[in-house]
C-alpha cells in the first residue's frame, strides 16, 4: 500500500500541470473532466471553480480528518460544503491552487481522493452505524475497509468501462442499497453475505442479481475480484450511455448474467489466496450519565440508544446536506477531547455521531441545533445545476423554497415524508427509491420553458421491499411549495402520517398531484 499511494502522489503533479492548463483554457471541459475526474475533482459549471471529492470508507471520519476539514476550511475561505448520498464530503467553489493543495495535504491524514469520480472503483459505502445498531446482524465495516483498500490497488492496473461501487448492508434498513449496486454484500442473521451485483439507479435502473448466498465474510475479496473480471469482459467499452454495469443484464439476459460471474468467480478462486482475516473492533468505553426512557423521549428521535449499553448515537442533518462550513470547527472542539467519539456520514446525507455517553449527547445536540426538525426536514437533495456542469435544475434551491413554505404551516412530524430530488436523471439524490421522488428537466408551458420536475411515487430500499418509484407526471419547480403545502394539509386533517394516509387510499395523492402536473 505504501507503495501505491507513493504512486498517486507523484500523479499529483500531473493533475496540476492538467489544471493548470484547464484554467488558462488550453484544454477543454470535456478534456478535462475525463482527467480530473479519476483525481475525485471536478470543475464546476461554468469552468471558474472546482470541486473536490473526499474519499471515506465507509463514511468513517476521525478526529484527525475533522481536524484536516476544519483547517482546510479555514486556510483556504471554504464556503460550501455538501455530503454526498455516497457518504463522501465535497468541497465546493474551489481554485486551482486551492483544489491542488488540499488533495495533496490530504494524504498525511489518509484522505485518499484517487477514484473519487471517473470510471473507478469508487468510495466502498457501508451502513453508517454498523458496529453500535441496535439490531443490526454483524459489524461490517471491517470487510469493507479490507474491499476499499483492495479497490484502490486497481486504480492503476485495471481499465474499467465506467465507475464501480460497491457496498455493505448490516440490516434490512439496506441504508447503502446493498441489493441495487454494481455490488452489494449484504449481512445475514447467520454472520455471512447474500451477494448481488449489477444493480444500479439512474437511467434505466435496475435491482441487482443475486449471484450467492450465505457467503463467508472472509471471502469478499473473491466477489469483488470476479465483479471486477466480469465487468472487464461484458461491460460495454463502446457506448458510455450503455457502460455501467446494469445494462450488462440488458446484454446477457439476467441468468446470462449470472452465469457468466460464477464462470469469472470460479476462476478466481482457482487463483490467488483471496481470503482476509479481520480483527473486530469493540468499543471499549466506558459509559457515564446512561439516559433514561424519559430522557430519551425528552432529547427526541435524534439520539439513538447503541447496542452498547449506555452509549449513543447522534444524528445531524443539515438540510440539503449542506451544513455552514463554519460548523465543522463548532464540531471539532466540541469532539475532540470525547474518548472513542467518531462521526460517519449516511448515504441520506445525514451524518452520526457515536459512542457518546449521556453528557456528550447533550453537548453534541446543542452544538447540532440547526438540524433538520422532522422527517420532511431531512428529505435529500443532490448538489444541484448551480455547481454540477450535468445537472438540469437547482435541486438545492428547490428543496428549499419547499421547506420554507412548509415551515409556515407547523404540520406534525411525519405529515409529510422524507422525499428526494435529483437535478437530472442520473439520482444523485437517489429520487427513484424515495416515498417521494423528483428528477430536473424542463416543460414548455404556454411556448415558455419552464423550470420542472419529474415526479416519482411509492419507491423504497428496504430489504425485501426494494421498488422503484412511479413516474406520475411532471410539476414546474414554482409549485411544488404549493403541492405540498396541500398534502400537508390533507394528512394533517386526517390526525395522521403520510404513510399511513398513503397506504389507506392511495388514489389521494395522484388526485391531488394532477392538480399541479403541466
Amino acid at each position: 500500500m505504501e507503495e501505491l499511494l507513493k504512486e498517486f502522489r507523484d500523479d499529483l503533479k500531473e493533475f496540476r500541470e492538467m489544471t493548470d492548463k484547464f484554467y488558462a483554457k488550453e484544454v477543454t471541459a470535456k478534456e478535462y473532466k475525463g482527467f480530473s475526474g479519476g483525481f475525485g475533482s471536478y470543475a464546476q459549471k461554468g469552468g471558474k471553480a472546482s470541486m473536490l471529492r473526499l474519499r471515506l470508507p465507509g463514511g468513517r471520519l476521525d478526529r484527525e480528518k475533522l481536524k484536516f476539514i476544519v483547517d482546510s476550511i479555514k486556510d483556504y475561505g471554504i464556503e460550501k460544503v455538501h455530503f454526498t448520498t455516497c457518504q463522501t464530503v465535497q468541497f465546493h467553489n474551489l481554485s486551482a491552487e486551492a483544489v491542488c493543495e488540499i488533495m495533496e495535504k490530504a494524504f498525511d491524514v489518509g484522505i485518499i481522493t484517487r477514484g473519487g469520480g471517473g470510471d473507478f472503483p469508487r468510495n466502498v459505502m457501508v451502513s453508517p452505524l454498523s458496529g453500535v445498531e441496535e439490531g443490526e446482524y454483524f459489524d461490517v465495516m471491517p470487510y469493507a475497509l479490507a474491499v476499499s483498500d483492495a479497490l484502490l490497488g486497481l486504480i492503476k492496473t485495471v481499465r474499467l468501462p465506467r465507475k464501480l461501487k460497491v457496498c455493505f448492508s448490516n440490516s434490512p434498513a439496506n441504508e447503502p442499497h446493498a441489493t441495487f449496486r454494481d455490488l452489494g454484500f449484504v449481512a445475514r442473521p447467520n454472520g455471512t453475505f447474500d451477494v448481488y451485483s449489477a444493480g444500479g439507479l439512474g437511467n434505466n435502473p435496475r435491482m441487482g442479481v443475486r449471484v450467492a448466498k450465505q457467503i463467508s465474510p472472509s471471502d469478499v475479496l473473491y466477489y469483488v475480484r470476479a465483479m471486477v473480471e466480469t465487468f472487464v469482459a461484458h461491460g460495454n467499452y463502446e457506448s458510455r450511455a450503455k457502460a455501467r454495469t446494469r445494462y450488462m443484464q440488458e446484454a446477457l439476459g439476467v441468468d446470462g448474467y449470472r452465469r457468466a460471474y460464477l464462470e469469472k468467480l470460479e476462476l478466481v478462486k482457482a487463483g490467488e489466496d483471496l481470503t482476509i482475516h479481520v480483527s473486530p473492533c469493540p468499543v471499549k468505553k466506558t459509559p457515564r450519565g446512561e439516559l433514561s426512557s424519559d430522557e430519551l423521549k425528552e432529547l427526541g428521535s435524534r439520539v439513538l440508544p447503541q447496542k452498547q449499553k449506555g452509549l449513543y448515537a447522534l444524528a445531524y442533518h443539515p438540510i440539503g446536506g449542506v451544513p455552514q462550513a463554519s460548523k465543522f470547527a463548532e464540531i471539532y472542539e466540541a469532539v475532540k477531547d470525547m474518548e472513542e467519539v467518531e462521526l460517519r456520514l449516511a448515504p441520506d446525507e445525514t451524518i452520526y455521531f457515536i459512542n457518546l455517553n449521556g453528557d456528550e449527547v447533550k453537548k453534541v445536540l446543542s452544538i447540532t441545533a440547526d438540524s433538520a426538525k422532522n422527517l420532511f426536514e431531512t428529505s435529500v437533495a443532490c448538489i444541484g445545476a448551480s455547481i454540477c456542469q450535468v445537472g438540469l435544475r437547482d435541486s438545492q434551491g428547490a428543496l428549499w423554497q419547499i421547506i420554507k413554505e412548509v415551515r409556515k404551516h407547523d404540520f406534525a412530524d411525519k405529515v409529510l415524508p422524507r422525499i428526494h430530488i435529483s437535478g437530472c436523471t442520473s439520482s444523485c439524490g437517489t429520487h427513484q427509491i424515495g416515498t417521494l421522488g423528483f428528477h430536473g428537466g424542463v416543460k414548455r408551458v404556454n411556448n415558455v420553458v419552464e423550470p420542472a420536475f419529474t415526479f416519482h411515487v411509492n419507491g423504497s430500499d428496504r430489504e425485501g421491499e426494494e421498488r422503484f418509484g412511479q413516474q406520475l407526471g411532471m410539476m414546474l419547480e414554482k409549485d411544488l411549495p404549493a403541492f405540498f403545502v396541500e398534502l400537508g394539509q390533507a394528512v394533517q386533517a386526517e390526525n395522521t402520517t403520510y404513510d399511513q394516509w398513503y397506504e389507506k387510499e392511495p388514489k389521494r395523492l395522484k388526485k391531488i398531484a394532477e392538480k399541479y402536473f403541466v
